[in-house]
Formats: structure tokens, C-alpha cells, sequence
């Protein structure tokens, strides 16, 4: 059903020149490229669409609408008369949304995590590289490049062979490009630190969130029997999986070999997502999130420039299946916890989209057709809320994690994602997260001098933020991933990438 309308989509989107977020990019997935490189509400349309019922032309010239977006359809009555409808109201639906509204939080979370469309449950393949790349035999990182590509375009042939799929979401993460290195990095660390504050009156337990193929479990387990079987013998490894594909892909995995089913009974799969959690875990244990604060949902937040009031997004679904963006002061108590924890977690130091001098604001204003809404912060409420959860249901938890905290060709605004999809094996960025749901993905960069002091605050632990080089040269055996002429891939890529842990 999907697939004749995302091939008009997509068809579409590559016919018009003029729409300058379509550049051509790279075969691989931009999400791997670290090395380089509206109460009263206030209405920002987000398209030049059709009216949703009647085809009704009519215009908002109201002081409320959002005057860089010249002229957008007058969507009010709409607004009013659409029910407010969460994520997890959605979890049960099997086709898209239309004629409802809600919040920018909820609409990303749909957007990825729906049961039946959303982009994790049902759209995405990790790249897997076959059998570990041999860095040492490798002259260059352009040579490790060239080996990678040849790797994708020889995978998705594979694919291609069965089941052919022109829209086909495809990425990959350290842990497979450096299987089996980084995870024998991130075992050394749980090792040594188990070691220095637990052993022998605790056992090793490690939760895992977001664990993709399952490879980072199996690399972890590998090191743990071959080098510390004492160690071994008294470890459990937990997986929390939101998706159930994924949960099935990572049973399979432990399954696969003799090797791998040697972990069985020492791996428990819980298919749930961590937002249900709603079990005291007492006892010490490691959490490990690896890439996933990426995909958590964010809110969207304006300024008046004037008054510097916030006001929170919503995003409006026609019968048409068009988004409008509407933003209103009210906001909700989730949105507005966050910000009032970050005020006080920071003591008022964090980014804001408005610029310092309330003079430049003024004559700003006053200008013919300039914004009367700052641009949009994006706001890590999901994250804030994993926080609580760890807080209140981990207690004696030691968090590791690392995730980007920079990204290439983000939309506009302070926090701002990049949302990409794939077609013909090419990368397709837009300027809006508000998209076809299921067919994108929206990647968040993670404010760490930020989101750590909050972490402190709501979990009362502290903390330790390196960056990925930094983190790798402590735990990984560097010489391992070293080219011939001395260069280090696991090293030099993902500099843009910061790791956090309890410490």
C-alpha cells in the first residue's frame, strides 16, 4: 500500500529543481559521516498544501501567523475542531493520522516508533559488513573507504536479489564497522569498573537500550567468557527493544552459532519500551545506550522575540494528510518541567534562538516581513524523561552512552535535527521534520554540557563526558584498528560524537 505512494512522492521530490533541500549526497548514509565534514495560537503552515476539505483558498493575515511563511493557509477553525491525540493514543492504529493535531514530541515519536508504520518497527536494515574488516592489511583510510562501499553496494545487492526496494532505510553504526574492536572497548570498561566497585558481592548486569543487530551484546559476551570466565559466570545481559523486528533479529543472532547460543542463558530480550518500564531494578547495574539519545523525541519551541514568552509546538494532520504548525503559550506540563529543570540544572546558561540584545530584537521586529516567532529550539523532553526513569527504576545505575553532538546539514533552529530518508541507494535531506511518518529519519544532535548537568540533577549521580577519541584510546586496543600508514579509523571517524558515563 505504501509503496506506489512513496515512489510518487519520491518521484516528485527529485522533479523539482527549485527545492534546494534535495542535494545529491553520498551512497553511504550521512547518518555514519562523522568524520567530515499555536489559547490563541500562532500558525506556521508547513506546506504550500491544498485545503484539507473544499479546497477553500482563503489566507491567514492575522498578526498571529508566522510572516516568513508568507501567506499560509488560515488553518484555525481546523485547529479548534481537531482532537489533541498523543503517540501512544497512536500505538494501536495501523494506517497514518489525519484530521487530529498533536504535539511536535508526539508526532516524532510516532513517526519512528509506531507499531505498524513507524520508522524503526518496520522501515529500517543495519548494515552488517560481513566478516571484520582487517585494518592492519589496509594501506589507508580512503582505502577503508572504498573497501566499505564496495561492502554496502555488495550487502544491498544481496537485498536486492529477494525482495527489491527502491526506498529501502539503510545505516550502519561503530559497533558493526568495528566489530569486534569496539565492543571489546566498551567490555574492557564494564570489566575493570565491575571490578573496582562490585565484585564479588554483585553480579555483572548490563542493560542494554536500542540494541540494533545485537551485535554490541554478542562482542561484549565474546570478550567477558574468553578473558575473565569468573566474571563471565556471574553476568546477565539485558536487552530493552522497542521494536519487535529488532527484538526478533537479536534472538536470531544469539542463535546463529554454537558460539553465540554458548550466551543464551545469560541474555534476557524485554520487547517493551523503556517509557513502560515500571520495575525496581535495586541491584548495581551498567545501562548502555549507544546512539539512541539521537532518536529521541523532541519538542519544538518558539520565542516571542519581544517578550521572549516560549511557545510549543503542534502540528496539525488535514484530511489530506498535510502538516501545519501551530504554536500556543500553554504549555504542556512535560515541556514545561523541562524547562524550568534546565533553568535551574544550569543556572540559566543554555542556547537560545533569540539574539542577546533586546535592541537588535525591536528594530528586528519592526522590519516588513520578518519573523514575529524566533526560530525553533528543539527540546529534549524524551530524554529528560529517560532520566526519570533511570532515577526512579535503576537507582544504583551507571550510565555509558555516547551519541552525536554535532551533525552535518541540520534543518533551522537551535537542536535542530537532521531528517533524512533514503531512495535509489542516495541520501535525501529535508528542511522539516514533519514528514511522511515512517519513511524518515530524525536525528538529534545531544547538547551534552547541558543534558549532563541535568542527568546530574534528576539522578543525583556524577558524571564524565569524553570525547569518542578520548574514550576509545582509554578502553580499545588502538593498535588493533591501525592502517598500515598509521591512521586510525576508529579514531578519526565519529569525531563528532562525545560519550557520557556515571562515574
Amino acid at each position: 500500500m505504501d509503496s506506489p505512494l512513496l515512489t510518487r512522492l519520491f518521484r516528485q521530490l527529485f522533479s523539482r529543481r527549485a527545492c534546494q533541500s534535495l542535494r545529491s549526497h553520498s551512497k553511504l548514509p550521512s547518518r555514519i559521516q562523522g568524520t567530515t565534514r499555536h489559547g490563541q495560537s500562532r500558525s506556521l503552515s508547513s506546506t504550500g498544501g491544498r485545503r484539507d476539505a473544499a479546497g477553500d483558498s482563503k489566507r491567514n493575515e492575522s498578526n498571529w501567523q508566522q510572516r516568513t511563511d508568507l501567506f499560509p493557509l488560515d488553518m484555525s477553525e481546523e485547529y479548534q475542531k481537531y482532537p489533541m491525540v498523543s503517540a501512544d493514543q497512536l500505538r494501536g492504529r495501523r494506517e497514518r493520522p489525519r484530521r487530529v493535531k498533536m504535539l511536535a514530541r508526539d508526532f516524532i515519536e510516532d513517526s519512528l516508533y509506531n507499531p505498524s508504520y513507524g520508522y524503526f518497527s518496520k522501515q529500517v536494515v543495519i548494515f552488517t559488513p560481513g566478516e571484520p574488516f582487517v585494518f592492519n592489511s589496509i594501506e589507508d583510510e580512503p582505502e577503508f573507504h572504498l573497501l566499505l562501499g564496495q561492502r554496502y553496494t555488495e550487502f544491498e545487492d544481496k537485498l536486492d536479489a529477494t525482495a527489491p526496494n527502491e526506498s529501502r532505510q539503510l545505516w550502519h553504526t561503530p559497533t558493526e564497522l568495528f566489530r569486534p574492536y569496539y565492543g571489546e572497548a566498551i567490555a574492557r570498561y564494564l570489566i575493570t569498573n565491575y571490578k573496582l566497585s562490585q565484585y564479588p558481592y554483585h553480579d555483572l548486569i548490563i542493560y542494554e537500550m536500542g540494541a540494533g543487530n545485537g551485535t554490541l551484546m554478542l562482542n561484549i559476551l565474546d570478550y567477558i567468557r574468553s578473558t575473565e570466565p569468573s566474571v563471565y559466570h556471574r553476568t546477565k545481559f539485558k536487552i530493552i527493544e522497542i521494536s519487535s523486528s529488532l527484538a526478533k533479529l537479536q534472538a536470531s543472532q544469539l542463535l546463529r552459532s554454537a558460539n553465540s547460543r554458548g550466551h543464551a542463558s545469560k541474555v534476557e530480550i524485554i520487547n517493551k519500551s523503556i517509557f513502560e518500564w515500571n520495575t525496581v531494578v535495586p541491584s548495581p547495574c551498567f545501562f548502555l545506550a549507544m546512539e539512541v539519545f539521537d532518536n529521541f523525541a523532541h519538542d519544538a519551541i518558539r520565542y516571542d522575540p519581544l517578550t521572549e514568552e516560549p511557545l510549543q509546538g503542534t502540528v496539525l494532520i488535514d484530511n489530506a494528510g498535510e502538516f501545519h504548525e501551530f504554536y500556543t503559550p500553554h504549555i504542556d506540563p512535560v515541556a514545561s518541567r523541562f524547562l524550568r529543570v534546565r533553568h535551574a540544572a544550569t543556572s540559566g546558561h543554555y542556547p537560545l534562538p533569540l539574539p542577546q540584545s533586546k535592541i537588535l530584537r525591536k528594530l528586528r521586529a519592526r522590519m516588513p516581513f520578518m519573523a514575529n516567532l524566533s526560530d525553533p529550539e528543539y527540546i529534549p523532553t524524551r530524554l529528560m524523561q529517560f532520566f526519570d526513569i533511570l532515577g526512579k527504576y535503576f537507582p544504583s545505575h551507571r550510565l555509558l552512552t555516547s551519541d552525536f553532538h554535532d551533525l552535518p546539514d541540520t534543518i533551522k533552529g537551535v537542536n535542530a535535527p537532521v531528517v533524512q530518508t533514503r531512495y535509489q541507494r542516495r541520501t535525501v535531506p529535508v528542511t522539516t521534520p514533519y514528514v511522511h511518518q515512517g519513511y524518515f529519519d530524525i536525528l538529534f544532535p545531544t547538547d551534552f554540557s547541558v543534558m549532563e548537568l541535568m542527568y546530574r540533577a534528576i539522578t543525583g549521580k556524577l558524571t564524565r563526558v569524553l570525547s569518542h577519541e578520548e574514550f576509545l584510546r582509554r578502553w580499545a586496543y588502538v593498535e588493533e584498528t591501525e592502517t598500515k600508514n598509521g591512521e586510525n579509523p576508529l579514531l578519526s571517524w565519529y569525531k563528532n560524537a562525545s560519550v557520557l558515563t556515571t562515574v
